[in-house]
């Protein structure tokens, strides 16, 4: 596979298209086994397909379908979709949501096997940033 011996093709994996939002899950990537911070690019058609086939994660009558059907759909949806709070350098919400899209069975095997096209390790940027942000030189620094 893709990624080393300790990832699990069997849980579901989050995409997390937000830097920032990423940035604030991560802590900088100071946080307890998150300590490295990978980009990873994937097909536009993959990314296309796993949105389109996403299940929203929390019922909301507005979503033209019954309670009950909407636990069946996230009961047998290989995709799950959810909108966090975004949020800025310093990890504050800005009134906005970022996307986060949660995948499962068959899309994780197809995600680390046909869907990525690179990973990089962007560690030592995220904490050259986070360092830059801590001394106040963010601004001038990028």
């Amino acid at each position: 596979g893709t990624f080393g011996e300790h990832f699990s093709l069997t849980r579901m994996t989050w995409i997390k298209p937000s830097f920032l939002w990423m940035m604030y899950r991560c802590g900088w990537a100071e946080k307890e086994n998150q300590e490295r911070v990978l980009a990873i690019d994937i097909k536009r058609e993959a990314f296309d397909k796993i949105v389109k086939n996403s299940v929203i994660s929390s019922y909301k009558p507005n979503l033209g379908i019954t309670e009950d059907e909407w636990k069946e759909k996230v009961k047998n949806s290989l995709v799950r979709c959810q909108w966090d709070p975004e949020r800025d350098i310093y990890g504050k919400p800005i009134g906005r949501r970022s996307i986060q899209l949660g995948i499962r069975g068959e899309a994780v095997i197809k995600y680390v096997n046909e869907w990525i096209v690179k990973i990089t390790d962007i560690t030592d940027d995220v904490k050259k940033i986070k360092q830059s942000i801590d001394n106040g030189t963010f601004k001038e620094s990028f």
